[in-house]
């Protein structure tokens, strides 16, 4: 069984945004922006998240962003997320009105450096 069968039957109970996500990762001209993303480390992912009630899969609203904090995942306002652009490294993003809009942080925690280097960073625990 391929990855491609396993997604495609997998993606069966996914809302329409997502099961066009899940097919549209087939197309050339997507693989090609793989291939292309590749070249800087970068990956293609489906932001989505969770209902709290079922666990069934949902897109990833605007106004939602996906955080990582602890090695836990939750989902925080989005607003609240940009007001603290020093706490979240983006990890994620999506094309939101016409820019480039973050969909997954990781929070982080910044050690003073010694001298004249630059902070270490470091995912919170």
């Amino acid at each position: 069984m391929t990855i491609e069968s396993v997604s495609q039957e997998a993606a069966r109970g996914l809302p329409q945004t997502l099961r066009t996500a899940q097919a549209a990762i087939q197309l050339p001209e997507v693989q090609d922006m793989l291939r292309r993303l590749s070249e800087y480390n970068l990956g293609i992912c489906m932001p989505h998240m969770h209902d709290d009630r079922t666990g069934g899969f949902k897109p990833l609203a605007d106004e939602v962003t996906q955080v990582e904090s602890g090695l836990a995942v939750s989902f925080r306002p989005a607003a609240e997320v940009a007001g603290q652009a020093d706490r979240f490294l983006p990890v994620g993003w999506f094309w939101r009105a016409g820019a480039s809009t973050p969909s997954a942080v990781c929070e982080m925690v910044r050690a003073a450096g010694l001298g004249d280097r630059e902070c270490d960073v470091k995912h919170k625990m």
